[in-house]
C-alpha cells in the first residue's frame, strides 16, 4: 500500500511535463520570429520576362517587359502617367517624340546607346525602354533583377525624402510581424527610404529593391534628404503680340471675297488681327483649297493688321474622316511642309486652326499635329492659335493644357450654347461663357486664352411640335425686332435681353446679342486677364459694337 502513490506522481509529472512542453512551444511558436523566405516572384505577381512595375513605391498591376538586359515599360502607361508626348504612329509604325525645335522619329529598328533597341513592338502593344523614358521625362527609375525575377521602380516625386539606418542587421518582412515572410536583411548601419511609419514598424524601401516592414527597435536613425531632379525641362517659347489680341474672322466663299477687306475693316475699331477663312481641308491625304491671294495680305499690312490665315475641315471637309488625317506621320508632314510653303509665298503672321466635330479616337492624333505644326510655326516666326469649344466632359480629351504649351494662343469659340438643330436658347448666355472661361484656365494660362464672342444671334421657331432656327447678324436682329415690334425684357441671369412673339400655329424666340450683352462678355475678359477677343464675324458687325469690343484703350 505504502508504493501505490508512486505511479499516480509519475503519471502527474508527465502530464505536467506534457502540458508545459506544449505551452512552452506554444509561447515559442508566437514570440519567436520566422525566419521563412518569401516568395518573391508569388510576391511581385510575375514570371519569365514580366516584370513588376512599382509606380511612386506602389505596386502598379501594371507589366513591363525585361529582355536582354533591358527593361520596357507599356508606351499607354507612360503616356496616362508620365509623358504623354510619346506617340505611337499604328499605322506607319513609327515612333515620334515632339520637342520644342525638333521632331524625333524611331522605329522597332532603332537601337539604343547600348545597343538595344529602344522600343518593342508586342502583341498587347508597343514598350519604351526604360532609358528612354527617362531621357525625355523627369522621372527616377531603378531596376532590379534577381534569380530571374524582375521589377523596376519608377518615381516622379521630388522633394525631401525620410532616409533611416539600422542600428543591426535585422530583416525586412512582407508585412508587419514577425511572423511575416522575411524579403531581405538589412545589415547594420544599411540605409533605407522612410515611406510611413507606424507604432511598432516602419514601411521601407531597401537598397537591394525591397519594400517591407522593418520594427521600429532596429531603425538607429532618421534624417531627411532632398531629393534633386537634374533633368532640364524642354522650353517652349511662345510668339505674343505685344499688345491685347482683337480679332476679328473673314469668312471667304470665294477668290472675289477678298476684295471686300477694305470696306469691312474700315467699318471696325481697334482690330488688329483678321483671320480669313482660306484653307479648306478637301481629303486625308492633307489636300486643301485655297482662296488665298498675297494682295490681301499686303492691303492688311498697310492697315496694321496681322493675318492669321484659318485651316478649317468643314466647309469643303465632307471626305475628310479626321482620324484617317491625322493618324498618318506622312500625311502630318506633308501637310505641314505645304502649309509653311504658303506661309512664307504669302507672307502670313500666323496660322489658325478651326478644326471641329473631331471624333473621340482621332484626339490624340489632332493633338500630335498641332504639336508638329508648333515646330515649324516656332522655328519660322509664326504665330499658331487653335480655336476650342467651350470646355465640357465631351471634349475633355481635345488636351487644351498641351495646346497651351505648345501654341501661342488657345481660343475659346464662346457661343453656341444652342445651335441649328437643338433646343431654343441662347447662343452665348453669361454664365455660359464665364464656366467656359474658367474650365479652360484650369488647364491654359490666362496670357494665352482668347475669348470668342458672336456677332449674330437666332430666332427661334416653334411649330407643328419642331423646333428651327435662322442665325441674324447684330444689324438684322435689330430689323426683326423693330419689323415684329417685339417687347424686350432684360433678364440678368443670362446677361441678355429676352423677347418672343406668339401666333396661333407659333413661337418665336430670341435672346438677343446687342452691345449691352456683349459689353458684359467683354467685362469678362477684363476679368481674368485673357489676352483677347475674337469676333465671329466680320460682316456681321455693327459701327456701335466697335465702342463695346475693345481690349485696347
Amino acid at each position: 500500500m505504502k508504493r501505490t502513490w508512486i505511479p499516480i506522481v509519475v503519471v502527474v509529472t508527465l502530464l505536467i511535463l506534457i502540458v508545459g512542453g506544449a505551452v512552452g512551444w506554444h509561447v515559442l511558436e508566437r514570440y519567436i520570429p520566422t525566419g521563412e523566405k518569401a516568395d518573391i516572384a508569388a510576391e511581385l505577381g510575375v514570371t519569365g520576362e514580366e516584370t513588376a512595375v512599382f509606380y511612386n513605391n506602389e505596386l502598379t498591376d501594371i507589366r513591363a517587359i525585361t529582355r536582354d538586359g533591358q527593361m520596357y515599360l507599356p508606351i499607354r502607361w507612360v503616356n496616362e502617367n508620365l509623358n504623354e508626348k510619346f506617340y505611337w504612329d499604328d499605322v506607319e509604325k513609327m515612333l515620334i517624340y515632339t520637342l520644342p525645335d525638333t521632331i524625333v522619329y524611331a522605329d522597332k529598328r532603332t537601337a539604343g546607346s547600348s545597343g538595344a533597341p529602344i522600343l518593342l513592338a508586342e502583341d498587347d502593344g508597343i514598350y519604351l525602354s526604360a532609358g528612354l523614358v527617362t531621357n525625355y521625362t523627369n522621372v527616377r527609375t531603378e531596376s532590379f533583377s534577381v534569380n530571374g525575377i524582375n521589377w523596376i521602380y519608377v518615381d516622379d516625386v521630388w522633394g525631401d525624402q525620410t532616409v533611416g539606418a539600422a542600428s543591426k542587421a535585422a530583416p525586412v518582412r512582407v508585412l508587419g510581424g514577425i511572423k511575416s515572410p522575411v524579403l531581405t536583411t538589412v545589415g547594420k548601419g544599411g540605409r533605407f527610404q522612410v515611406l510611413d511609419s507606424m507604432e511598432e514598424w516602419t514601411k521601407v524601401r531597401t537598397e537591394d529593391g525591397y519594400i517591407g516592414y522593418l520594427q521600429n527597435k532596429h531603425i538607429a536613425l532618421e534624417s531627411a534628404e532632398p531629393l534633386v531632379s537634374t533633368f532640364a525641362e524642354p522650353e517652349y517659347t511662345n510668339i505674343a503680340l505685344d499688345e491685347k489680341v482683337c480679332l476679328v474672322w473673314h469668312q471667304i466663299f470665294s477668290e472675289s471675297d477678298n476684295q471686300d477687306l477694305e470696306t469691312l475693316i474700315g467699318k471696325t475699331k481697334g482690330v488688329n488681327v483678321v483671320a480669313p477663312t482660306w484653307f479648306m481641308l478637301t481629303d486625308n491625304n492633307g489636300s486643301y483649297d485655297s482662296y488665298a491671294e498675297r494682295d490681301y495680305v499686303d492691303k492688311a499690312h498697310q492697315m496694321g493688321l496681322q493675318v492669321w490665315a484659318v485651316l478649317d475641315n468643314f466647309n469643303k471637309g465632307e471626305n475628310v474622316d479626321s482620324q484617317v488625317l491625322f493618324s498618318q506621320t506622312s500625311v502630318r508632314k506633308e501637310l505641314i511642309a505645304r502649309l509653311m510653303e504658303d506661309v512664307k509665298a504669302l507672307g502670313l503672321d500666323g496660322l489658325n486652326l478651326d478644326i471641329e466635330s473631331i471624333a473621340q479616337e482621332a484626339r490624340p492624333h489632332y493633338v500630335q499635329f498641332i504639336r508638329e505644326l508648333s515646330v515649324d510655326c516656332r522655328n519660322n516666326g509664326i504665330i499658331l492659335s487653335v480655336d476650342n469649344y467651350v470646355p465640357s466632359d465631351y471634349t475633355a480629351n481635345y488636351n487644351r493644357a498641351e495646346q497651351g504649351r505648345v501654341a501661342d494662343y488657345v481660343i475659346i469659340m464662346g457661343y453656341d450654347e444652342h445651335y441649328a438643330g437643338g433646343e431654343a436658347g441662347s447662343v452665348a448666355s453669361l454664365p455660359y461663357v464665364e464656366e467656359g472661361i474658367l474650365r479652360t484656365l484650369e488647364e491654359v494660362p490666362a496670357e494665352k486664352v482668347i475669348n470668342a464672342v458672336p456677332f449674330y444671334t437666332r430666332v427661334w421657331t416653334e411649330e407643328g411640335g419642331k423646333t428651327t432656327s435662322s442665325a441674324l447678324g447684330l444689324m438684322a436682329a435689330a430689323q426683326w425686332i423693330e419689323d415684329n415690334q417685339v417687347q424686350l425684357y432684360w433678364q440678368e441671369a443670362l446677361g441678355q435681353y429676352y423677347g418672343e412673339i406668339q401666333d396661333e400655329n407659333s413661337v418665336r424666340q430670341i435672346w438677343l446679342e446687342d452691345e449691352r450683352s456683349l459689353g458684359l462678355k467683354m467685362g469678362l475678359i477684363d476679368k481674368y486677364g485673357l489676352a483677347g477677343v475674337g469676333c465671329w464675324k466680320l460682316g456681321l458687325d455693327t459701327e456701335a459694337i466697335w465702342d463695346v469690343v475693345k481690349v485696347n484703350d
